[in-house]
């Protein structure tokens, strides 16, 4: 990885907010660091500064300030004052009641004043780099639709001055949701990459880390808890998650001897704790993932009925199209690949046409019905949609199968 590349991916979120928090105007933060970036090209070619952070800084503060300078000129009005010389880490200085750096990001960003709905896009944005497209393929809308949100919430964050600072405990609950759909969706994107080959591969290891963190300073707090195990069942897992070939393998097909079996230790001791508060959606979800983690050979049992029956119980907490796809794998071995393609066709109007495992279950529900061509446009649909390595050689695997 280059010097400038590895700057980016460390430092990037930090320099940005640190930018907000200078300026508050998003889009001034993100356009000075696109021009610091832009500069380190050259400037760096004869090798990387001592403080790379400081540097990206610095330089897209001066960025930002050219810009606001031609507005200025432009529009006959005043610059903001110049402050003193403070650093990146200084205008995001550590508070020890949230002492993971990325964790800190989050909640700064998932400001309440923020609309619900934008709070965790934007901070998908901002903190973990998502394109506008991935975070639109994961809340199941279309691109343009989210980049007007995200435009809305910069805009009320400019318009009302919204302050970028680290919360104190008082204001963390008001923030809780959009802090946890974002680390959700954040390592939903390092799962769907079993080869960990991808871009985002790096976000398994650092939600972990994160969902820690967050557990510790919330005791209490039940979805915190579930999310914590939902990651540590989940990556236990990776260690079978890709054959010799490079291909995936479904997690019907996975030998439990492989998983980790400590890291499932670890995260039955955080459904443990879940499981002391009421029900929720997170738990329950924390609860399928648990049923499989209980198989230790394939001689066991897949646990569809388990997993059928805890889906039931997850749509009346959660009835999205998400939740519905995933019902409709347990259902088509429950009750047949018919009754599942017509609960799956029927999600077909509801944002699933850019979500890729939509276009893999369809697939294979029409191979087990012997409906082989519609499942080889199922499967060229999924392709389509640039899948990581391990999935791309799986779904080619299939798809030859089926007839091409």
């Amino acid at each position: 990885m280059m010097p400038l590349d590895r700057a980016v991916r460390t430092h990037g979120a930090r320099v940005v907010a640190a930018l907000a928090a200078r300026f508050r105007d998003l889009d001034l933060a993100e356009d000075g660091f696109a021009e610091a970036c832009a500069r380190a090209v050259g400037a760096w070619a004869q090798g990387e500064p001592d403080n790379p952070a400081g540097w990206l800084f610095r330089v897209a503060e001066r960025a930002a300030l050219d810009i606001l300078r031609r507005r200025a000129v432009r529009d006959g009005a005043a610059l903001p004052p110049l402050e003193p010389e403070p650093t990146a880490e200084e205008l995001m200085a550590a508070r020890p009641d949230i002492p993971d750096e990325r964790l800190r990001l989050i909640f700064v960003c998932c400001h309440p004043a923020i609309h619900p709905e934008a709070r965790a896009a934007l901070t998908l944005r901002l903190v973990c780099g998502l394109s506008a497209q991935e975070i639109a393929r994961a809340f199941l809308i279309a691109e343009p639709a989210l980049l007007q949100r995200l435009t809305r919430a910069k805009r009320k964050i400019a318009a009302a001055g919204v302050p970028f600072e680290i919360p104190g405990p008082d204001h963390w609950a008001e923030r809780l949701d959009a802090v946890l759909s974002t680390i959700e969706v954040a390592y939903a994107h390092a799962h769907a990459d079993g080869a960990a080959t991808g871009l985002h591969a790096g976000y398994a290891a650092e939600m972990r880390v994160v969902t820690a963190t967050l557990a510790t300073m919330l005791p209490k707090e039940a979805e915190v808890h579930a999310l914590a195990a939902m990651v540590r069942f989940a990556e236990a897992r990776r260690p079978a998650r890709v054959d010799d070939m490079g291909a995936m393998v479904p997690l019907s097909e996975q030998d439990p001897a492989l998983w980790d079996t400590a890291l499932i230790a670890d995260a039955q001791r955080y459904l443990r704790t879940a499981l002391g508060r009421p029900l929720t959606a997170r738990t329950l979800q924390a609860l399928i993932h648990a049923e499989w983690c209980l198989r230790t050979s394939l001689d066991d049992p897949a646990p569809w009925p388990a997993i059928l029956i805890l889906y039931d119980a997850l749509l009346a907490h959660r009835d999205d199209p998400l939740t519905r796809l995933n019902r409709a794998v347990a259902l088509a071995e429950m009750r047949g690949p018919a009754a599942a393609l017509e609960d799956v066709d029927a999600l077909s109007h509801s944002g699933l046409a850019t979500y890729l495992p939509y276009h893999a279950v369809r697939a294979d529900l029409l191979t087990r019905l012997g409906l082989y061509d519609a499942a080889c446009e199922a499967y060229d649909a999924a392709l389509a949609l640039g899948p990581g390595d391990a999935e791309r050689n799986w779904l080619a695997a299939k798809l030859a199968e089926v007839g091409r």
